[in-house]
């Protein structure tokens, strides 16, 4: 079964989330996933709020920026959430907007090495292992978590170049890919992310998840070109969906059938219902999606 899920944008205030996590969580949504975008809301803080705020829903934070934390600092961040939320938690990591790294002074030469050495340490860690490396960016000092997770945990890595998509097949549990994600670009990315998994030898499972623009309602189609342009991506066939909960339930089904686990909705920046946003992914999609 596809996973579905939907995404709270970080244009909403945080003071918003309590009430449309619990939400979510009354009327059965999967997944719901946070931002870490530069400078709202901070994505640990916001995921351990939601989930405490929540009995059943998985709440995924994609992505937080390597080169904004020591990778210490998150394998303690993702050991505690693994610990008090078991199985609901889902963290991804990445390159980060360079742009906004480099406004805080954190924009690495080489954000490739940077993220390949996050995520080994990061896993490593976070199966319990003592480590002791000095890399290019990450240095470690025989550290090992005190409380590692009690079972094996995910780590999912943010791609979307051919050289990031490689490494996420190498060095992650699973992929997480941009709206900017066509099927066909899920199928390029699938291909990529197994070159890796082959050249690391590597034949565990590999969650692909793919955030999917969305609107519906009456101007649906022109929030989502204004989206579109807005990020100068104009009008691209299979991209976003415009319409009701059986156009946007097909195109899920696009996705899933390119090789994407899990397709979470995103909203348009200027959502005016997000409540019902989330409705209408639990209650009107679901259904429609095998």
């Amino acid at each position: 079964m596809t996973t579905l899920g939907a995404v709270l944008r970080p244009q909403l205030p945080p003071e918003r989330l309590r009430g449309i996590a619990r939400l979510a969580d009354d009327v059965g949504l999967e997944e719901l996933w946070l931002w870490e975008d530069c400078f709202r809301e901070g994505g640990i803080s916001a995921a351990a709020a939601a989930l405490a705020w929540t009995e059943r829903l998985r709440v995924g934070v994609g992505l937080l920026p390597v080169p904004l934390r020591n990778v210490a600092l998150v394998a303690m961040e993702a050991a505690t959430l693994h610990r008090m939320f078991p199985g609901r938690a889902v963290l991804g990591v990445g390159h980060g907007v360079q742009e906004w790294m480099g406004q805080v002074g954190a924009r690495p030469e080489s954000p490739l090495t940077l993220l390949r050495e996050h995520l080994d340490a990061l896993r490593a860690l976070l199966r319990g292992e003592r480590l002791t490396t000095r890399g290019r960016y990450v240095t470690l000092d025989d550290v090992a978590l005190d409380w590692p997770p009690a079972a094996p945990v995910p780590v999912l890595a943010g791609a979307t170049g051919p050289r990031t998509l490689r490494l996420a097949g190498e060095a992650a549990d699973g992929t997480v890919l941009t709206s900017s994600t066509t099927p066909e670009g899920v199928r390029r990315a699938r291909r990529l992310i197994d070159e890796g998994r082959a050249s690391a030898g590597r034949s565990d499972p590999h969650r692909v998840v793919v955030y999917l623009l969305t609107a519906t309602g009456p101007d649906a189609a022109v929030r989502l070109g204004a989206e579109f342009a807005s990020e100068g991506l104009g009008a691209v066939p299979d991209l976003g969906v415009a319409g009701d909960a059986g156009a946007v339930a097909a195109a899920v089904r696009r996705l899933a059938e390119a090789g994407a686990d899990a397709v979470i909705l995103q909203p348009t920046g200027d959502e005016p219902d997000p409540e019902g946003f989330v409705r209408f992914a639990a209650e009107e999609v679901r259904a429609l999606v095998p």
